[in-house]
């Protein structure tokens, strides 16, 4: 192997696969070769697949990117050192900055312009960040639930390791952060449902319906999971990406009910059900677990499908409101108090026209 194609394999992290083994093999979701779901994922013909791609990259509808810039609140160090405990800042896709017990946690952190393997190809951001990477107070933690590139950014991660203590990760999605330079010693890998307690916080890794990969060559390599945070009598709940399935209702059974949910809803379409949520199974989903507050993620930030852009906030809107679920929706960069959320403000609507009242499923006059 030459040293070019070395460098590209821990780039895509093409050997996680390799390492591990014995934790692997002492997990009910993998089968010897690779991980994978508890329900059987829908056999997709390469017709359907190509549709699929030639959909996203030639067909794209108008309205899947704001046709303005998005309300973005700038962040501080100094603002975020000052900020209360239990505070919650979106800081874009599914990238959250969580202070509990005085220090901070981040979770799925993406910083790059875009969520790609290449510098000028690929779904670029809508927005920049709320604070500059290098501004960022020190971490306790990182939480990652998989390898996506919209979810784990290579060169953002290299950047917080000089200031993080601690990455948790599900399987093999550790040893991809070592194959990079990551200190072994600041990675702990868990399966569904195993979990730590760091500083007085109960972290664990719970069930999602997904898949993982870099390239073409390593899908379902590396686990993928949902997380759910406690803080004494705080208790939160962070999907990752899923599509829905029974295990909401298990892990509401087990370890809720939950003070606040950040659910997935954004970057679906009917075309890929099983992998990703449609608004009104984030509703089930939230009902499933036992939440109290929902806040959608997962949108806003990146071109991920072919719906408009504004669309998962209307259809979630309306369905919370049909439910009596409190929603909350703070911009990017918003503080949102976990103790006492507020519902936010209509932002996304200061951006670009929302559609006719009825031509999107839950749709709110």
């Amino acid at each position: 192997m030459t040293s070019f194609t070395a460098s590209i394999h821990r780039a895509l992290g093409l050997t996680a696969a390799r390492r591990g083994r014995e934790l692997f093999d002492s997990s009910v979701q993998h089968d010897g070769e690779r991980f994978r779901n508890v329900k059987p994922r829908p056999a997709e013909g390469i017709g359907k697949t190509l549709s699929i791609a030639w959909n996203v990259l030639f067909r794209k509808p108008d309205g899947t990117a704001p046709a303005s810039t998005l309300p973005v609140d700038a962040l501080t160090r100094e603002q975020l050192e000052a900020a209360p405990d239990r505070s919650l800042y979106r800081l874009g896709h599914s990238t959250m900055l969580l202070k509990l017990r005085g220090q901070f946690w981040l979770t799925d952190p993406v910083f790059a312009e875009r969520a790609s393997p290449f510098r000028r190809f690929g779904p670029k951001r809508f927005h920049a960040p709320p604070i500059a990477l290098a501004d960022l107070p020190p971490l306790r933690g990182v939480i990652l639930s998989h390898d996506h590139y919209d979810h784990l950014d290579r060169e953002t991660v290299l950047a917080l390791a000089r200031t993080t203590s601690v990455f948790l990760t599900p399987l093999g999605v550790g040893d991809r952060l070592i194959e990079w330079g990551i200190d072994a010693s600041k990675v702990r890998q868990f399966d569904w449902w195993q979990g730590v307690e760091i500083d007085g916080l109960a972290l664990t890794a719970t069930p999602a319906q997904h898949f993982s990969g870099r390239s073409l060559f390593d899908g379902n390599s590396t686990l993928w999971a949902s997380w759910v945070i406690v803080d004494g009598d705080l208790r939160v709940f962070f999907s990752g990406d899923t599509g829905y399935f029974d295990g909401f209702r298990t892990i509401g059974e087990r370890l809720g009910p939950f003070d606040v949910t950040l659910l997935e809803t954004g970057a679906y379409d009917a075309q890929w059900p099983y992998v990703h949520m449609q608004p009104d199974e984030t509703i089930q989903a939230h009902l499933d677990l036992r939440g109290r507050w929902l806040t959608p993620v997962h949108n806003g930030t990146f071109d991920l499908a072919m719906h408009r852009w504004q669309e998962p906030f209307e259809r979630v809107m309306g369905l919370a409101a049909a439910h009596g679920i409190p929603l909350a929706t703070p911009r990017m960069g918003e503080r949102l108090d976990l103790a006492a959320p507020h519902r936010g403000e209509r932002w996304w609507r200061e951006v670009a026209e929302i559609l006719p009242a009825g031509k999107l499923s839950g749709l709110t006059p």
